[in-house]
């Protein structure tokens, strides 16, 4: 079928595969799309980490941790368990929590889950040594009853591709292990709003361009991000893995992801969480190792709707840098979606998903909303060269990212630096090869070229979702997982995927929204809509 094949295109963020060269024929025409297709891992060449070990991620906050016992743990796990922000922020400004002991609570569970025990998730990548300090300082400044962001005192984790300071920025590489760098412009955001960075997400390397044979959630400095649904059965998704990993076992109250054409949708449905892809240009890149200026876009991944839109209103912002940045003057985005009916809204949904129980669950929840449900086929439409566009852009955004966004330290300048880097210490570096890569190496073209790559794909994403749209007065198109993240990407639509149930294997599937460009109030809004009428996240019971 052919939301299949598309799903596999889609997945190239976040899928790796065989550490074999790159035909010739995929440059020329990137019709052969099996070295980014998606295969079941069950074994892993790597599990833990090679290169990064407990003692390094906690040598500078155990002792700040003494004080925190088993007791106090198990005492405050009803009121920060799956609860969202608001309600965090009530139980501190009540007395029951204070930021301090927030960011302990968590700090406390990744220690005792996260690495190197029976439950490993192998999810957070490093630690901010200041988490507990900012703590401290956010609960003085509380006191001042100023009026502050619902994100304030939050401890927030980074996926790895996204500069901070006081940590370095890896994407998951052995090669990056010194990108020690100031913070990225989201992560500047964040920090204005109050928010703490508590550390760094684990994730598919590279944003899932690199290897060509590995599974989701593999880094050579991270090891193998694991599913808390089912430990080494079920993928993680990716490339923004350990962020969806971490935010389903309460290692964090959220988390942010990078997408490409699926990185924060698929592991937010693989987790059973939210997960948001705004349009791009929404929020800005600057600062975060890139595959794609034309596709990349940072978002947020939560428990819940509400906390989704909260984190995405802490990071909007106009950024000069950005050539796709746009000024925003729209309302905070967590204001009044829970007062905003699903009654008459128009949703288009694909006949060949209601083969998915779930998914025709999901669409029975919305009509009893009030929903107004449309059967649709997909468009004949092709993504010709959406390889290509990655390599191409890749080749010119990582030099750049290297020139004005990376570390002193980093003395590489191109792609073929790093791969030099790869193969002199390729046991720890690349055990999955770099396959993908080698594609970016090799592949060149012509301005003219690669703006008619770019022209035809984005024309051709916009028509899937337009015709439809038009032809039946639609708000919103319906989709699972990351099936249609492709098109979504080069239409640069946004699209948010909200936990719709599990299967009978126990597998977690998320109902997809995507619209209009610039309308991510309203995809919170029908998403919050949905979510609090069918109730279907469950937390992952081991970890609980």
């Amino acid at each position: 079928m052919r939301y299949v094949l598309i799903f596999i295109m889609i997945l190239l963020i976040v899928s790796c595969k065989k550490d074999e060269k790159l035909p010739e024929k995929d440059v020329e025409t990137s019709e052969d799309i099996s070295a980014i297709s998606t295969k079941d891992f069950t074994e892993f060449k790597v599990l833990d980490s090679q290169i990064i070990t407990n003692e390094d991620i906690w040598k500078s906050l155990d002792q700040q941790l003494q004080d925190f016992s088993e007791e106090k743990y198990n005492a405050l796990k009803p009121f920060v368990l799956d609860q969202d922000i608001p309600t965090l922020q009530g139980h501190i400004t009540s007395g029951k929590l204070s930021y301090e002991v927030l960011t302990k609570f968590y700090l406390y569970r990744i220690k005792t889950f996260d690495r190197e025990n029976d439950l490993s998730l192998n999810s957070v990548i490093s630690l901010n040594p200041k988490a507990i300090e900012e703590a401290r300082k956010k609960d003085r400044e509380l006191l001042n009853k100023k009026l502050k962001h619902p994100v304030f005192g939050i401890p927030i984790l980074l996926k790895d591709n996204i500069n901070a300071s006081g940590m370095a920025t890896t994407a998951g590489a052995l090669a990056l292990m010194k990108n020690t760098t100031n913070d990225a412009f989201i992560t500047q955001r964040l920090k204005e709003s109050g928010a703490i960075i508590l550390g760094k997400a684990n994730l598919s390397e590279w944003a899932y361009f690199f290897c060509g044979d590995c599974p989701s959630g593999y880094s050579a400095v991270g090891g193998q991000t694991l599913n808390p649904y089912g430990r080494k059965i079920m993928d993680t998704g990716g490339s923004s893995s350990g962020s969806g990993v971490a935010v389903a076992a309460n290692f964090c109250a959220a988390a942010i992801g990078s997408e490409t054409a699926g990185s924060i949708l698929s592991p937010a449905s693989q987790n059973s969480v939210v997960g948001l892809k705004p349009t791009v240009g929404l929020l800005s890149r600057t600062g975060i190792i890139p595959i794609s200026s034309t596709l990349d876009t940072p978002g947020p991944i939560t428990k819940n709707v509400m906390d989704n839109a909260i984190v995405l209103d802490a990071m909007n912002g106009y950024d000069k840098n950005d050539f796709k940045s746009v000024k925003s003057n729209s309302k905070p985005y967590f204001n009044n979606i829970s007062e905003i009916s699903l009654k008459g809204k128009r949703f288009g949904v694909f006949k060949k998903l209601k083969e998915d129980t779930l998914y025709v669950n999901a669409i029975d929840v919305l009509k009893n909303q009030g929903v107004e449900i449309i059967e649709i086929s997909e468009e004949n439409i092709e993504l010709p060269d959406f390889l290509r566009l990655l390599n191409l852009d890749m080749k010119v955004d990582l030099a750049s990212y290297f020139e004005t966004s990376a570390s002193e330290d980093i003395s590489f300048k191109t792609t073929e630096d790093v791969m030099a880097f790869n193969v002199s210490n390729s046991d720890k570096a690349m055990p999955y090869g770099q396959k993908l890569f080698e594609g970016v190496s090799k592949d060149s073209s012509s301005k003219a070229e690669f703006d008619a790559i770019k022209n035809i794909l984005k024309t051709n994403g916009k028509q899937f979702f337009d015709v439809p749209m038009k032809t039946h007065d639609l708000d919103a198109i319906l989709s699972v997982n990351n099936f249609h993240a492709a098109e979504a990407a080069v239409a640069e639509y946004p699209a948010l995927s909200v936990p719709m149930g599990y299967t009978a294997e126990g597998v977690p599937k998320g109902l997809t929204f995507i619209s209009k460009p610039w309308s991510e109030h309203s995809l919170l809004e029908w998403a919050f809509g949905y979510e609090q009428a069918s109730k279907m996240r469950l937390a992952p019971k081991v970890y609980n």
